[in-house]
């Protein structure tokens, strides 16, 4: 296999949180201007705000390695936890706040796109506190970029499934294990997985009429679980909620990788991708967010439920080729395993909240962030890995 969709990149947001109530704290500018005043973990690191003074975001550097992902995005972690206690906040790696705020007052991050996208939204981002773990692979060219996006539709509800962490919504039990898919993002136009495009005229040629139907501020305004890159050589896989440990958004980056991979060889091969149905899809995710690894899933191609284990282990067997190109097979097996395991991130959650109420879940999202793993992992749910 070539060294196209070798490269990649991670992006995870993070909320600031008050370490007493567990609600967020619009304190990102001072956060940053902390964490970025030490060495970084990579020149081509990148700490940045998102959409709201509540978040940040750590982007590694460009890498052609597994461990060099998890390493960076451990440093990343460690210097935004630090600076957010010096600001007397907490770092937490979740995909919706889990706290209610005594008069929420969402403050939106400096810059002429985010006002755009606040006078558009209007109410609709009173509560869109939402942070997801991106996965940038890079890809020669658009026009590969989009046909591989079509290739990774029937895959991307299974990525869903394994990083839910987003059951509980400002102080409550949603009843989702992501509640950032289908509450949050789901609110929006052009969310979900993508529809599949013939051509990259027929894709822009959407985008702008989304646009003009005022659905969007710019063509970089999708919320789409994968898609040709607005801005970098990449495809963008971001349908995984924030991850809650280094080892989830490493999993994430291992199968993301894997699958653009694959899908290279079959254009390579001259394999077309299948034309899912879009609305298997849609019910494909829904059930992946309601029920994570815990429940059934859907599979788009056979269009039937299936144990949500049985999803995760075609997908390994789908990508195998691809991630012993690259000797990653060994690692994502073992990162797979724990999941299936210790729990998802909502899982863990859920366990933490039964055990412990609201302070426990809070402590469990600090200790995650900081890269505490081990200690999760004694106390965790646990469950058989299922079909391998």
């Amino acid at each position: 296999m070539s060294d196209a969709g070798l490269s990649m990149g991670v992006e995870e947001e993070f909320l600031l949180v008050d370490p007493v109530t567990g609600a967020t704290v619009a304190r990102a500018e001072p956060v940053l201007a902390r964490a970025r005043a030490a060495p970084l973990p990579a020149p081509d690191t990148r700490l940045q705000a998102e959409l709201l003074r509540t978040q940040v975001e750590a982007a590694t550097g460009v890498c052609t390695r597994l461990d060099e992902v998890r390493r960076q995005l451990r440093e990343s972690r460690a210097l935004l936890a630090d600076a957010a206690r010096a600001e007397d906040a907490r770092l937490v790696s979740t995909g919706t706040a889990i706290a209610a705020a005594p008069a929420p007052a969402f403050a939106f991050s400096p810059g002429e796109r985010f006002q755009r996208i606040a006078e558009m939204g209007g109410g609709v981002f009173a509560d869109y506190e939402v942070c997801g773990c991106h996965v940038h692979v890079g890809v020669p060219d658009r026009e590969t970029a989009l046909a591989v996006v079509n290739h990774l539709r029937p895959w991307l509800p299974t990525l869903v499934a394994l990083a839910v962490n987003s059951p509980i919504d400002r102080g409550r039990d949603r009843g989702f294990a992501s509640c950032r898919v289908t509450e949050k993002m789901g609110r929006f136009p052009c969310s979900g997985v993508p529809p599949w495009f013939g051509s990259v005229a027929a894709y822009e040629r959407e985008l702008a009429r989304l646009v003009d139907c005022g659905a969007m501020v710019d063509t970089a305004m999708t919320f789409w679980l994968a898609r040709p890159s607005p801005r970098l050589p990449t495809v963008e896989l971001r349908g995984a909620d924030a991850a809650g440990t280094v080892e989830d958004a490493t999993l994430q980056a291992g199968l993301s990788r894997a699958l653009v991979r694959t899908a290279l060889a079959d254009l390579a091969a001259g394999r077309e991708a299948p034309r899912v149905s879009q609305e298997v899809c849609a019910v494909a995710l829904w059930s992946a967010a309601r029920y994570g690894m815990t429940g059934p899933g859907v599979h788009p191609l056979r269009e039937r439920r299936v144990p949500a284990a049985e999803l995760a282990a075609e997908l390994i067997d789908h990508v195998t080729p691809a991630l012993e190109d690259t000797g990653d097979l060994a690692e994502v097996r073992a990162l797979l395993a724990g999941v299936l395991r210790d729990g998802t991130g909502a899982e863990r959650q859920r366990h933490a909240d039964a055990r412990g109420g609201p302070r426990a879940v809070l402590d469990l999202l600090v200790r995650q962030a900081a890269g505490r793993r081990q200690a999760e992992r004694q106390a965790g749910p646990t469950r058989s890995m299922g079909p391998s």
